[in-house]
């Protein structure tokens, strides 16, 4: 018989929308999945040859890229933020909808430019740096996985990169978006490997792809 397959999901904004996603691909994680209290990282699913495993985005492409997992869903973002060779992302769910931007305090904004080196506070470096490169800019990052709004504040950075919905907090805490990096939806993403020598994870992501456009059509 063979192993079960296993599929990552991210912990936080994405997962909520998934889950109906992957119920009707047939991916139905077992009910303990949903109690909050539930700190496990492992669950089973109600189809045997499968497992669900919850860990942050990041660690999901990382998981899927090496072989760990065979399959995932993460954000666009995180994706293009890694790049691994390794991994495919062959249906875009649909899902998950916000923005890379840079942002900067209000009452700098718009000030004249000119730098040729700024300080960013991000939790993607590389993007950050392709950004600023392609304006001529060298980008020194300082890596933050979170409370990025406050770091011009205490003058750890005098810029912020990082993913945007409402654009609430940006406000909240007085700084506004100055450009737009890239757009980002979920995604489903597979290990190149896996797909060619399991028949399974290319059955997933036909059923994933029948459901994106199902819900294209509708």
């Amino acid at each position: 018989m063979s192993a079960p397959l296993t599929f990552a999901v991210p912990k936080g904004r994405i997962l909520d929308e998934a889950l109906p996603v992957m119920a009707r691909a047939g991916v139905v994680p077992e009910q303990a999945f949903h109690d909050k209290a539930n700190r496990s990282l492992t669950f089973a699913c109600e189809s045997e040859d499968m497992r669900l495993i919850r860990v942050r985005a990041f660690d999901v492409a990382t998981f899927v890229a090496h072989g760990a997992a065979q399959l995932g869903i993460v954000g666009s973002d995180v994706i293009e933020e890694f790049d691994y060779p390794d991994l495919y992302a062959p249906v875009d769910l649909d899902i998950g909808h916000c923005h890379l931007a840079v942002a900067e305090p209000k009452d700098s904004a718009g000030a004249p430019g000119g730098a040729s080196h700024l300080r960013v506070a991000t939790k993607y470096p590389n993007l950050t740096r392709r950004h600023f490169e392609r304006m001529g800019i060298q980008a020194e990052c300082v890596k933050l996985n979170g409370a990025m709004e406050i770091a011009p504040s205490l003058d750890l950075a005098s810029r912020i990169v990082d993913l945007v919905s409402s654009g609430a907090t940006l406000r909240e805490n007085g700084l506004v978006e100055t450009s737009r990096i890239l757009d980002i939806s979920a995604r489903l993403i597979v290990n190149r490997a896996a797909l060619k020598t399991d028949s399974r994870v290319a059955e997933l992501v036909e059923a994933f792809r029948t459901e994106a456009q199902a819900r294209e059509a509708a």
